[in-house]
Protein backbone atom coordinates (compact mmCIF):
# COMPACT_ATOMS: atom_id res chain seq x y z
CA UNK A 1 0.00 0.00 0.00
CA UNK A 2 1.22 3.24 -1.14
CA UNK A 3 1.43 6.20 1.58
CA UNK A 4 0.65 9.70 -0.01
CA UNK A 5 3.26 12.33 0.75
CA UNK A 6 2.26 14.13 3.98
CA UNK A 7 3.22 17.80 4.57
CA UNK A 8 3.24 19.71 7.77
CA UNK A 9 3.66 23.44 7.97
CA UNK A 10 5.31 22.74 11.49
CA UNK A 11 5.72 19.30 13.47
CA UNK A 12 3.09 20.47 15.77
CA UNK A 13 0.36 19.63 13.28
CA UNK A 14 2.16 16.32 13.55
CA UNK A 15 1.75 16.01 17.23
CA UNK A 16 -1.84 17.23 16.90
CA UNK A 17 -2.67 14.87 14.49
CA UNK A 18 -1.66 12.15 16.94
CA UNK A 19 -2.59 13.83 20.64
CA UNK A 20 -5.20 16.37 19.72
CA UNK A 21 -8.54 16.99 20.63
CA UNK A 22 -10.16 17.65 23.95
CA UNK A 23 -9.61 14.08 25.74
CA UNK A 24 -6.83 12.36 24.33
CA UNK A 25 -4.19 14.09 25.82
CA UNK A 26 -5.70 13.94 29.51
CA UNK A 27 -6.55 9.71 28.52
CA UNK A 28 -2.78 9.79 28.02
CA UNK A 29 -2.26 12.24 30.86
CA UNK A 30 -3.74 9.59 33.10
CA UNK A 31 -2.05 6.92 31.59
CA UNK A 32 1.02 8.45 32.38
CA UNK A 33 0.38 7.15 36.33
CA UNK A 34 0.21 3.33 35.13
CA UNK A 35 -2.39 0.66 33.77
CA UNK A 36 -5.80 1.83 33.71
CA UNK A 37 -9.48 -0.51 33.19
CA UNK A 38 -11.72 1.18 30.98
CA UNK A 39 -14.19 2.03 34.42
CA UNK A 40 -11.13 3.66 35.69
CA UNK A 41 -10.89 6.37 33.18
CA UNK A 42 -14.53 7.07 33.31
CA UNK A 43 -14.15 7.67 36.76
CA UNK A 44 -10.99 10.13 36.34
CA UNK A 45 -12.48 11.74 33.41
CA UNK A 46 -16.28 11.82 34.48
CA UNK A 47 -17.36 14.69 31.29
CA UNK A 48 -16.68 11.84 28.80
CA UNK A 49 -18.75 9.78 26.91
CA UNK A 50 -18.58 5.39 26.55
CA UNK A 51 -18.71 6.34 23.05
CA UNK A 52 -15.82 8.94 22.50
CA UNK A 53 -13.63 6.95 25.23
CA UNK A 54 -13.50 3.94 23.84
CA UNK A 55 -13.12 5.66 19.95
CA UNK A 56 -9.93 7.67 21.52
CA UNK A 57 -8.63 4.59 22.99
CA UNK A 58 -8.79 2.82 19.74
CA UNK A 59 -7.39 5.48 17.66
CA UNK A 60 -4.47 5.67 19.96
CA UNK A 61 -4.03 1.75 20.01
CA UNK A 62 -3.95 2.50 16.26
CA UNK A 63 -1.25 4.87 16.24
CA UNK A 64 0.75 2.49 18.74
CA UNK A 65 0.51 5.26 21.76
CA UNK A 66 -1.21 3.21 23.83
CA UNK A 67 -1.17 -0.56 24.82
CA UNK A 68 -4.67 -2.83 25.40
CA UNK A 69 -4.27 -5.77 27.14
CA UNK A 70 -6.71 -8.43 27.88
CA UNK A 71 -6.91 -10.70 30.49
CA UNK A 72 -8.56 -14.53 30.00
CA UNK A 73 -11.05 -14.49 32.95
CA UNK A 74 -14.30 -13.87 33.69
CA UNK A 75 -15.69 -11.36 34.00
CA UNK A 76 -12.97 -9.78 31.10
CA UNK A 77 -10.33 -7.77 32.02
CA UNK A 78 -8.75 -4.73 29.97
CA UNK A 79 -6.29 -2.53 31.18
CA UNK A 80 -4.85 0.78 28.86
CA UNK A 81 -1.32 1.53 29.29
CA UNK A 82 0.99 3.23 27.26
CA UNK A 83 3.03 1.97 24.67
CA UNK A 84 7.04 2.01 24.95
CA UNK A 85 6.66 4.80 22.08
CA UNK A 86 3.50 6.61 24.31
CA UNK A 87 6.12 6.70 27.58
CA UNK A 88 7.90 9.57 24.62
CA UNK A 89 5.11 11.78 25.64
CA UNK A 90 5.19 11.72 29.45
CA UNK A 91 7.31 15.30 29.14
CA UNK A 92 5.25 16.51 27.30
CA UNK A 93 1.73 15.91 28.77
CA UNK A 94 3.22 17.01 32.20
CA UNK A 95 4.38 20.24 30.62
CA UNK A 96 1.12 21.06 29.90
CA UNK A 97 -0.26 20.29 32.97
CA UNK A 98 1.73 22.12 34.79
CA UNK A 99 1.42 25.73 32.02
CA UNK A 100 -2.44 25.01 32.67
CA UNK A 101 -1.86 24.82 36.32
CA UNK A 102 -0.05 28.07 35.62
CA UNK A 103 -2.53 29.88 33.39
CA UNK A 104 -5.83 28.83 35.73
CA UNK A 105 -4.16 30.91 38.44
CA UNK A 106 -2.75 33.86 36.56
CA UNK A 107 -6.53 34.16 34.85
CA UNK A 108 -9.10 33.01 37.73
CA UNK A 109 -7.48 33.00 40.59
CA UNK A 110 -9.07 31.71 43.89
CA UNK A 111 -11.96 31.29 41.69
CA UNK A 112 -10.67 27.96 39.89
CA UNK A 113 -10.79 24.96 40.72
CA UNK A 114 -8.75 22.07 39.89
CA UNK A 115 -9.99 18.43 41.05
CA UNK A 116 -7.42 16.13 39.80
CA UNK A 117 -4.04 17.82 41.23
CA UNK A 118 -1.05 14.70 40.36
CA UNK A 119 2.27 15.41 42.37
CA UNK A 120 4.26 15.69 38.98
CA UNK A 121 7.98 14.97 38.87
CA UNK A 122 10.37 18.04 38.67
CA UNK A 123 11.12 18.65 35.34
CA UNK A 124 15.29 19.07 34.88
Amino acid sequence: MEHKEKVYNTAVEATLEVIGGKWKPVILFHLTFGKRRNSELLSLIPQITQKMLTQHLRELEEEGIIVRKIYNQVPPKVEYELSEYGWSLKEILHLMCRWGDAHFERKYGESATVLEKPLLEESH
